[in-house]
């Protein structure tokens, strides 16, 4: 009986858990499912799922009208250049808090969590003129340091999680035997927490790759990434829904191989140190 009600249990959570996931991923598949269809199918009523009359069309004419590559590479250099620069300050600040804690270390990770929950908008105006001061408005380097920064407290608190889980004593060890500041963190604590710097590599690089907000108020035609390049789908006559669906797409088709393919490194460096 007992083995039974475990398989009973199992297949429920079974089924509930593909259940939510393809809740989840459906409207990425009905985002990828409208770019083939043509702009009056896109709209109709009742809407069409699979029977529709499936089209290039749309790929062809973005692919016409903007330099796709380009803010590919955009996106490429914000999103692989804020998490290099996020990981190389996060890992001192992150040890500097899980080893050595002073009597304000909490109210610090407090305060920096804090600054998630500030609205965007509320700070966009004064960063906005201090673009404008320092040149850095529609720049990569302006685009990096911002994206860096509003995803620094997630890095910062994703690190300092994962080097709670070691064990001060090998860190102690090393100290006894000579090694110095840097060594101790390059040798000794970063090779051990290896899962967790990955999956927090990982996924910031997500993280920065979607930043739409700052990506579309920061830019204009020189450094926009692929967030820039969706919401050129949309003017003031309307949405073009199978040209945007297309646009998005493309945008996204990157990001979501990456994911395919390191899922498995993500959940493991998500469970770090969760399994004694």
């Amino acid at each position: 009986m007992a083995r039974t009600s475990t398989i009973k249990r199992r297949i429920i959570i079974t089924i509930v858990a593909w259940g939510v996931g393809l809740v989840i991923f459906f409207p990425v598949l009905w985002t990828i499912l409208t770019s083939f269809k043509s702009e009056a199918q896109a709209i109709a009523d009742p809407p069409l799922f699979l029977f529709f009359d499936w089209t290039l069309e749309n790929y062809s004419i973005v692919q016409e009208r903007s330099d796709y590559m380009r803010f590919l590479w955009n996106s490429v250099i914000i999103a692989g250049f804020s998490t290099l620069i996020g990981i190389l300050v996060g890992v001192p600040a992150a040890w500097s808090m899980a080893f050595a804690p002073s009597r304000r270390t909490k109210d610090v990770l407090l305060w920096m969590l804090s600054t998630k929950m500030l609205p965007a908008v509320g700070v966009l105006y004064p960063i906005y003129l201090l673009f404008i001061q320092l040149e850095l408005l529609d720049t990569h380097i302006g685009l990096i340091i911002v994206v860096m920064m509003i995803n620094l407290p997630i890095i910062v608190w994703m690190l300092y999680t994962y080097f709670r889980e070691i064990p001060k004593e090998i860190l102690e060890a090393a100290r006894i035997d000579g090694a110095s500041l840097k060594s101790e963190i390059l040798y000794v604590l970063t090779p051990m927490a290896i899962p967790g710097i990955a999956s927090t590599i990982l996924l910031n690089f997500i993280l920065a790759w979607n930043e739409a907000f700052w990506t579309l108020n920061l830019t204009a035609a020189k450094a926009g990434p692929l967030t820039a390049f969706i919401a050129s789908y949309s003017s003031p006559e309307g949405l073009f829904y199978a040209k945007l669906s297309a646009a998005s797409t493309m945008a996204i088709a990157p990001i979501l191989i990456l994911g395919w393919f390191s899922q498995k490194q993500l959940v493991r460096g998500l469970t770090f140190g969760a399994v004694k």
